[in-house]
């Protein structure tokens, strides 16, 4: 993807509507492309502010009855030509009450700060495998994974051996997530990849649910220590948990 095709995808890379393989290539381009990764954060804090300001309404009650009753109401300003019109413009009314009713709360469509964040990291971990570049640094050995980080990052990810619990480490990597470089540890249970991102947190980190499904893998988010952490995986949800409870508690 060069910096033309990402210029037209930026608005729906935002917005979480690219397919998982144009999401990978989008966030590939951005990993090396400081121009464009710019233009992206700038859309992307532009959502956050309008999401931010965003306001909510409800539709009040009997609205439809009472938009119908005034249309039946109206009079006829020119006898015929009323009879072409009206019908429709009735119609058309009662169907735009009707969809109006059918939902309780309206805002505006802007997207979620946290479902942009959860995308990045899918896409982060669809284009690891599709690219068969799931590590920078292979290795199972932490005291190698965690010093290759240093100067790389403004952070310093904390690696752990989970071997004999039943996920051994495999590596880690640069990745590019949230408009900016996170760390990428890579570990493996049975024959499922685990991607766990990590990053400074912020607010767009806070407003990612701690459990969700995209795209058919299951993401488990967590902070501690002032780091945000993604464990992204097609592992059950059950086996998903037990990795992040071994990462939260081992030292």
């Amino acid at each position: 993807m060069d910096c033309r095709q990402a210029a037209a995808r930026a608005d729906a890379f935002v917005d979480g509507e690219l397919d998982p393989a144009e999401r990978a290539a989008m966030a590939a381009h951005l990993l090396g492309c400081a121009a464009c990764r710019g233009q992206v954060e700038e859309r992307r804090e532009l959502a956050a502010a309008l999401s931010a300001g965003a306001t909510y309404h409800r539709a009040p009650e009997g609205l439809a009855e009472r938009i119908g009753a005034a249309l039946d109401a109206a009079p006829a300003f020119a006898p015929g030509r009323a009879q072409r019109w009206r019908p429709a413009a009735l119609a058309a009314s009662l169907a735009l009450v009707a969809a109006l009713s059918s939902f309780a709360t309206l805002r505006l469509a802007v997207p979620d700060p946290g479902d942009a964040l959860l995308d990045d990291m899918v896409a982060g971990h669809v284009r690891a495998l599709m690219a068969d570049h799931l590590t920078d640094v292979a290795s199972s050995d932490q005291h190698t994974v965690k010093p290759w980080f240093n100067g790389k990052l403004n952070l310093s990810p904390p690696v752990k051996d989970l071997t004999t619990s039943g996920f051994p480490l495999v590596g880690g990597r640069l990745d590019y997530v949230a408009g900016r470089p996170a760390a990428a540890l890579v570990y493996r249970h049975r024959q499922h990849v685990i991607n766990l991102f990590v990053a400074p947190d912020d607010a767009r980190a806070a407003a990612t649910p701690a459990a969700s499904a995209r795209q058919g893998y299951n993401v488990l988010h967590w902070s501690d220590g002032g780091l945000g952490y993604w464990a992204v995986s097609d592992l059950g949800a059950a086996d998903l948990a037990q990795f992040q409870s071994l990462m939260r508690e081992t030292r």
